[in-house]
């Protein structure tokens, strides 16, 4: 049974109209790339709408709520409070959604981060979080050819564009798991050119 209807009303309640708004666009677009990339398109609709369950929630409320519930953080986790929405809401989903499809909760945690080997799934959500309807950032047409040409051409843009806006405050961490989604992204690239020739 779908429950999307439910999640609905309790986003409402959670976030703002604009992350409310961002939410409703990113499910979209999730349902485009499963449709596009040959994924359940009603499962991805679901992890692109709970995506960002967590967003508006307090940073001391999602680190409590994490600790909580058990949740081992390193220390750049924890001394980056921009990550919390993701790695809190993965857990939140699980006990408050009751969802038990762990690549949708895999979606959920990693949609900020990246990580090597992710599932179909989770590259789409991560890439929808890029390119959904209300994004109007320099350079967001670019990202939307290149997800409908190649997920792993726009992860690989996506998170270069991350990498260097995080040195370029010189202030943030680059977590280790963003690192490696660049990399394993990019590796996939390579070997597809290298089978071409």
């Amino acid at each position: 049974m779908n429950r999307d209807a439910e999640y609905i009303e309790i986003l409402k309640e959670m976030l703002t109209e604009k992350r409310f708004i961002h939410s409703l666009n990113v499910a979209e677009s999730s349902r485009e790339l499963a449709r596009l990339y040959g994924y359940d398109e009603e499962i991805a609709y679901t992890a692109g709408l709970i995506h960002d369950a967590c967003k508006d929630t307090p940073a001391g409320l999602q680190l409590s709520y994490m600790l909580e519930n058990g949740a081992e953080l390193t220390d750049i986790e924890i001394n980056t409070a921009k990550l919390y929405h993701a790695m809190c809401g993965s857990i939140y989903v699980k006990k408050e959604f009751g969802i038990e499809n762990e690549d949708i909760i895999n979606a959920v945690r990693y949609h900020t981060t990246g990580r090597k080997n992710m599932s179909l799934l989770e590259k789409i959500v991560f890439i929808a979080d890029f390119i959904s309807a209300e994004r109007d950032y320099n350079g967001v047409e670019i990202m939307r050819e290149k997800a409908v040409r190649s997920l792993d051409e726009a992860i690989v843009e996506g998170l270069g564009f991350t990498i260097k806006d995080l040195i370029d405050r010189g202030e943030r961490f680059v977590h280790p798991d963003t690192i490696d989604a660049y990399n394993d992204a990019m590796m996939v690239l390579v070997n597809k050119k290298q089978e071409k020739n």
